[in-house]
């Protein structure tokens, strides 16, 4: 219909009319309570952003001198927060001449994965940044 007809359409009903497709040719509108309509995407948006899940990043930091109880107490925390669908920052913080020898860090670093293999997968690999080396470790858990 022409664009008076709509309009008069519209004030005879006591509505608005809201453009849906302007590019198309000849542009679509609908005949609608604009308030209402209003009201109604705020309540969707609401509810999306409710159903909403915030992953956060949990930081274990590790040394390459490390005792194995220490590291054990480590991965229980990481599953903790593994469970729960958190993501884990692992790092191994060099100081002084440990620097030399990385690949020490390395093996604490690789065991601490193989260690939670089953909860985690590995979304960033080993990575020297320089004097830590990190990765990231997401959550096969789905929360």
């Amino acid at each position: 219909m022409s664009r008076f007809d709509a309009f008069k359409k519209a004030e005879e009903y006591d509505l608005d009319i809201l453009c849906v497709a302007p590019n198309a040719n000849p542009p679509v509108c609908k005949i609608l309570n604009y308030g209402k309509y209003r009201f109604e995407a705020q309540k969707k948006a609401k509810e999306a952003k409710k159903n909403q899940k915030v992953i956060e990043i949990k930081e274990i930091q590790l040394s390459p001198q490390i005792g194995e109880h220490d590291v054990q107490t480590r991965v229980k925390a990481a599953i903790r927060f593994l469970n729960d669908g958190n993501k884990i920052k692992l790092g191994v913080r060099y100081r002084g001449r440990q620097l030399s020898h990385v690949e020490v860090g390395e093996d604490v670093l690789n065991k601490f994965i193989e260690s939670v293999s089953e909860y985690a997968v590995v979304e960033k690999a080993p990575a020297l940044e320089g004097k830590w080396l990190t990765c990231v470790l997401a959550s096969k858990v789905k929360k």
